[in-house]
C-alpha cells in the first residue's frame, strides 16, 4: 500500500515555497523592525543589523511596504526607502530570509517597471521575492500621481495581468497600460515559476477573482471565529473554482511584555502580552489555516533585540 502524499501549495520559487506550508505556520516580520509608536517617521539606525539578526535568529520572511508619500492621515511612513531599492539591497546582504512586500500599490506604478523590478529583486536574491500587491488605500496620493482614486479597481486587474504576461517570453497583452505585441521579450524573467502574486485585502476585486488569479491571500486579524469562518470560505471557494491550494496570511501588531505569563490587552490590529499567551494564539491560527503571521513591533515597548531573542527561544521552535 502506498503511503499518502501529503497536500502541499503549487511551488512557485524558493522564498515562497519556504514560506509556506499546508497545515503550518510561520512567522515573519514587517520592516523596519523597530519602535516608533510616538512618529510616523521611524529611526531606521541599525535596520540592516536587525533583519540580519532576524535571518540568523530563523524567521522566515521581512516585509517591506509601498508608501510612496509620507500622509498624514496614514500615520505610518514605512521602511522610508522604495521598495525596490530596498529589496535590491537586501539581496545582496542577506541569503536565506524571504523578501516580502506588503504590497505594491498598483495603479500608482506602471507595470512594466513593477514587472522589471520584482523580477530582478527575485533573481538578485536567488528566488526569495514574494510580490504582494494591492489597489491602494491612501487616496492622498492618487491626485500626486494624476491617478484615479474611483477607478482604481479595474487599474489594478490590468496592471496584475500585465505583470503576469511579463513572465511569459515574448509576451503578447494590451489593455489601458499599453500593448506588447509578442515581438520584444523583458529580462530577466523570475527565478522560479513567475513572480508570486499575493492579493491583499479586497483590492476592489470579488472573492472569486482573488482565489483564482492570486497566488495567495493577504487579510487582516479577526477575531478566532470569524477568521476562521474567512478561511473557510476561501478554501470553498478555492474549491468550487477548481483551484489548487493557496495560502493565507496575515499582520499582527504585538508589544512583547518582559512578563511571560502577561494576558493580552488590545492595541491596535494586535496585542500587548507575554508570550505564552502568543506562542497559545499563533498556534490556533494555524489550527484554523493561517500559513503566515507577520509581526510588527512598531508598538513594542522593550528593547527590540531583546524581544527578537525571547521570540526566537520561546515561539519559534514551535513553527517554521
Amino acid at each position: 500500500m502506498r503511503d499518502e502524499i501529503p497536500p502541499s501549495f503549487p511551488p512557485i520559487n524558493r522564498g515562497y515555497n519556504a514560506t509556506f506550508a499546508v497545515g503550518r505556520l510561520s512567522i515573519g516580520l514587517v520592516v523596519p523592525i523597530a519602535r516608533y509608536a510616538d512618529s510616523a517617521v521611524p529611526d531606521m539606525a541599525g535596520h540592516m543589523e536587525r533583519v540580519k539578526l532576524a535571518e540568523r535568529l530563523g524567521f522566515r520572511a521581512v516585509w517591506l511596504r509601498d508608501v510612496p508619500f509620507n500622509v498624514p492621515s496614514f500615520g505610518d511612513a514605512g521602511q522610508l526607502f522604495d521598495p525596490f531599492t530596498y529589496l535590491g539591497f537586501l539581496a545582496g546582504q542577506t541569503s536565506d530570509i524571504a523578501l516580502g512586500v506588503a504590497s505594491i500599490v498598483l495603479p500608482l506604478r506602471h507595470p512594466a517597471h513593477v514587472a522589471k523590478a520584482a523580477a530582478s529583486a527575485d533573481v538578485l536574491s536567488g528566488g526569495r521575492l514574494i510580490l504582494g500587491v494591492a489597489s491602494g488605500d491612501r487616496p492622498e496620493e492618487y491626485p500626486a500621481m494624476r491617478r484615479d482614486f474611483d477607478q482604481r479597481g479595474k487599474a489594478f486587474r490590468e496592471s496584475f495581468d500585465y505583470i503576469r504576461a511579463m513572465s511569459e517570453v515574448r509576451p503578447r497583452i494590451e489593455n489601458g497600460f499599453g500593448r506588447v505585441d509578442g515581438i520584444m521579450d523583458m529580462l530577466p524573467k523570475p527565478e522560479g515559476v513567475r513572480l508570486p502574486l499575493l492579493v491583499t485585502g479586497s483590492s476592489r476585486q470579488s472573492p472569486e477573482w482573488i482565489a483564482e488569479h492570486g497566488d495567495g491571500w493577504m487579510t487582516y486579524p479577526r477575531a478566532g471565529v470569524a477568521q476562521d469562518q474567512v478561511l473557510r470560505d476561501w478554501n470553498d471557494r478555492l474549491t468550487a473554482l477548481g483551484q489548487p491550494l493557496k495560502p493565507v496570511l496575515q499582520p499582527l501588531y504585538i508589544d512583547l511584555s518582559d512578563n511571560p505569563d502577561e494576558t493580552p490587552t488590545p492595541i491596535h490590529l494586535g496585542v500587548r502580552t507575554g508570550y505564552r499567551w502568543l506562542l497559545r494564539y499563533l498556534q490556533q491560527l494555524e489550527e484554523i489555516g493561517v500559513n503566515h503571521v507577520a509581526l510588527n513591533l512598531r508598538f513594542n515597548r522593550a528593547p527590540i533585540d531583546e524581544s527578537l531573542e525571547r521570540l526566537a527561544r520561546n515561539v519559534l521552535p514551535n513553527f517554521n
